[in-house]
């Protein structure tokens, strides 16, 4: 190694240091290197061996189920938690559903009555799913139809059904009801299903409406078109204009079949979780609304309807033979239907 070289000057003594060699920095900087290299290589080995012997953890998912939110509801055994085939309700999946069904006769208001609830945000009603034969043809397909509705895998216009709070159908007395009334108030029952006994006092008018709607099934008044509801008072009247011909030598015991089957409807599903009403009530109180909605656990709101009555004012107006209809009715216990505008 080279000595240390000292310089003198006149005043001052300067010492430098010997140089290093470059060859031996660089050998330096080459052996860190490698050891690095190494280290490196053999961490990532270590990694790769560790990740070939991991083996998968199989981790089970439990779901909280929904009844625990509302275990101390008083309506328990009337919420349901739909679970649909043909989507997911998402972030409603734990919203409870109420069942209802209306079973009604035809032209008692049932129309009128569907549309109020289907403007509530949480109402789905999905009209008179029963009236194509197929679906009621034994309680097999009775039942495979309901299944479908309940679980919210029934799709109509008036379907709401991520977040539907209560979901239903109107149901004729007619399309198979009476007939399989025992099988259908235990399935009721059993699912908590929720019925709204809808029916029409004065059933002379009832009547008129059949007739005028049987008729106009083949006359098609409105531009050819068949209309069992309207919204407009023009269409209403130009309905209105025709006058049906009751048979008055038979009217008595008419009045009296449909009460006979009225009386029959209430006591089969009187077993049932369910609320009476009547089309004229409807007309005359409306907070007969605000007891349905609290019959269905749905928050208040003010229901409306764009449809219009189509035979309005004295029924006079509306029966061919008048005279003869009130002669027949007069002194009867029918008498009242004469004179009641609804």
């Amino acid at each position: 190694m080279a000595e240390y070289i000292c310089f003198y000057n006149k005043d001052t003594l300067i010492i430098k240091p010997p140089k290093k060699s470059p060859i031996f920095l660089r050998m330096i900087v080459l052996l860190v290197a490698m050891i690095c290299s190494v280290f490196i290589c053999s961490f990532c080995l270590q990694q790769i061996n560790n990740h070939n012997k991991s083996k998968f953890v199989n981790f089970e998912v439990i779901v909280r189920p929904c009844q625990d939110d509302v275990f101390n509801h008083p309506q328990l055994p009337f919420l349901t938690y739909p679970r649909p085939k043909t989507f997911c309700r998402a972030e409603c999946a734990c919203n409870p559903v109420r069942l209802f069904a209306i079973l009604s006769s035809q032209r008692s208001g049932t129309g009128w009555f569907e549309t109020l609830l289907n403007s509530h945000i949480n109402v789905s009603s999905n009209g008179e799913i029963f009236s194509h034969k197929e679906r009621r043809d034994n309680f097999s397909s009775i039942v495979k139809t309901l299944d479908r509705v309940y679980n919210l895998d029934w799709f109509t216009s008036a379907s709401k059904n991520q977040c539907s709070a209560a979901i239903g159908f109107k149901w004729m007395l007619n399309q198979g009801l009476l007939e399989n009334h025992k099988e259908i108030v235990e399935y009721f029952n059993s699912k908590g299903v929720s019925v709204i006994l809808l029916f029409r006092r004065n059933t002379l008018r009832r009547m008129v409406s059949m007739l005028a709607n049987s008729y106009d099934r083949h006359a098609k008044l409105l531009n050819g078109t068949h209309k069992s509801h309207v919204h407009s008072f023009e269409e209403a009247d130009t309905l209105s204009r025709y006058r049906p011909t009751i048979n008055s030598k038979t009217l008595i015991n008419d009045l009296k079949q449909m009460e006979s089957t009225v009386t029959k409807a209430i006591e089969y599903f009187n077993s049932t979780r369910h609320i009476i009403l009547y089309y004229e009530d409807l007309i005359k109180n409306s907070t007969k609304l605000d007891e349905v909605q609290k019959f269905l656990g749905l928050p208040r709101m003010n229901l409306t309807s764009h449809q219009v009555k189509i035979h309005r004012g004295p029924l006079w107006e509306h029966i061919e033979n008048w005279d003869d209809v009130n002669k027949t009715l007069g002194g009867t216990t029918y008498e009242s239907f004469l004179s009641i505008d609804y």
